[in-house]
């Protein structure tokens, strides 16, 4: 027998919070990155690929050598989490005031400036689709993903209400080669590594 909570938003944060309490119990004991969306517990199972690592490496200090000394580019934890919604993301990038690092729990996503992706060879979609519309749910306002699968990506930006919640009403695509503005800073994609065919995940 199911018994249904007397408050439904109540019973989904109670959810919520056993999910969470999974994943920080099982974040160093299993391989993999957990996040939680809407519809429950994401496990990428990626190992970190090279070309993975070095693209946030460079997009990370590429960032971090125009903006100014107060932003950062931080990689890392920890996640950036909106308990209302549902929802804890661990971008492979947060651009975030350096002042929003001090003191204890997650990060709050609308104190966020923006936040990059690299596409993870073993779950695209999870880039591509939900944290495209994660991201503007909670509130961040500029997603940048990179594609070494292509050679290329997307900035989206200027949120803005849809009849299926917030949703970014511009992007703007660009090809490895081209200049990104992210935010308020432009940085160059060149030199940025693709994922080879042995990269491919073994069946």
């Amino acid at each position: 027998m199911t018994i249904a909570p007397d408050n439904p938003r109540q019973g989904a944060s109670h959810l919520y919070r056993a999910m969470r309490d999974f994943v920080q119990s099982a974040d160093d004991d299993l391989p993999g990155k957990f996040e939680i969306t809407k519809e429950g517990i994401v496990l990428d199972m990626m190992s970190p690929m090279k070309p993975h690592e070095l693209t946030v490496l460079r997009v990370r200090k590429r960032l971090e050598k125009v903006m100014p000394d107060e932003i950062v580019a931080h990689t890392g934890e920890p996640d950036v989490e909106d308990e209302l919604e549902g929802i804890m993301r661990r971008p492979d990038v947060m651009v975030i005031a350096e002042s929003e690092m001090e003191g204890e729990g997650s990060f709050d996503p609308r104190s966020l400036v923006a936040a990059v992706e690299v596409v993870s060879r073993s779950n695209p979609d999870n880039d591509w689709v939900t944290k495209m519309r994660d991201y503007p749910l909670i509130g961040i306002p500029v997603y940048a993903v990179f594609d070494p699968r292509t050679g290329t990506g997307a900035v989206l930006t200027d949120i803005h209400p849809t009849p299926d919640g917030p949703r970014y009403a511009t992007r703007k695509d660009f090809v490895y080669g081209e200049d990104v503005t992210i935010a308020d800073w432009t940085i160059a994609t060149d030199g940025l590594p693709l994922y080879r065919d042995s990269d491919a995940p073994q069946e």
